[in-house]
């Protein structure tokens, strides 16, 4: 395999417009609307042509959120600035900052539809 494993990754919601604006508030970033019939999408920003992976927040008749057993790592800075803003913006915190040796630091969050998400950082 010539290539990253992770291409995509959807996280499903149950109200679009309270995790669209988690999610913006948390990564400071803008997220935008994908034309996709019968499923409400918002995208993550990606650079097309970059290494990791992009994904969407997904609102799909018979796919409820929180319970999930995949979790997603959202790459930062310093991932202690964005777990920071977790609270704030409606989340909750599992685990604060923490060091995963040689590959960096992590912090685990619940957003406002109960899914477990990561921040990853080297620093």
């Amino acid at each position: 395999m010539n290539e990253n494993p992770v291409r995509w990754f959807e996280i499903y919601v149950q109200e679009m417009a309270r995790a669209k604006s988690f999610y913006e508030s948390v990564l400071g970033v803008k997220l935008e609307a994908l034309n996709s019939p019968g499923v409400e999408m918002f995208a993550f920003p990606m650079q097309m042509g970059q290494g990791g992976a992009s994904g969407s927040l997904v609102r799909m008749e018979g796919m409820p959120s929180g319970g999930n057993s995949t979790l997603v790592y959202f790459g930062c800075e310093d991932c202690a600035v964005e777990a920071a803003r977790v609270v704030k913006a409606g989340g909750r915190i599992c685990r604060e900052k923490f060091s995963i040796g040689e590959y960096g630091f992590c912090a685990l969050a619940v957003d406002t539809e109960g899914n477990v998400f990561g921040l990853h950082s080297m620093t």
